[in-house]
């Protein structure tokens, strides 16, 4: 497995779980200092940190993921997921760029509505 396919597995390995496995630190090298994220909600955000902080409340959220799919290439990679949220599923795809097994790129597409109403925050 090359770096940028063992930086996604780790990502999920520690969202997956919830509030159970995840770990802002251990999140941290997986990122690239100038990440820069695309959401619904957030709009576009720069920054490990600021990235960081928001998937924490995710997270704080989340009951549980299941994987529907994942591909990953040299310097991308793309995943389809359901989320369990206090009030309901709703289903996230995730587009990432990376270089050297960091996540440099990160594009998040969901309902925003249907998030919010399930308890996502």
């Amino acid at each position: 497995m090359d770096r940028n396919s063992t930086a996604i597995t780790a990502y999920y390995e520690l969202l997956a779980g919830g509030t159970t496995s995840f770990d802002p630190v251990r999140l941290r090298p997986l990122l690239a200092d100038d990440l820069v994220f695309e959401g619904p909600i957030a709009g576009r955000v720069v920054g490990a940190d600021r990235f960081v902080h928001g998937v924490t409340g995710f997270v704080e959220t989340m009951r549980g993921m299941t994987m529907l799919h994942r591909l990953t290439g040299d310097e991308e990679a793309a995943t389809m997921y359901d989320a369990e949220l206090p009030a309901g599923t709703v289903r996230f795809a995730e587009f990432f760029r990376l270089t050297a097994g960091r996540i440099t790129g990160l594009r998040l597409l969901y309902d925003a509505e249907r998030y919010r109403a399930a308890g996502g925050r």
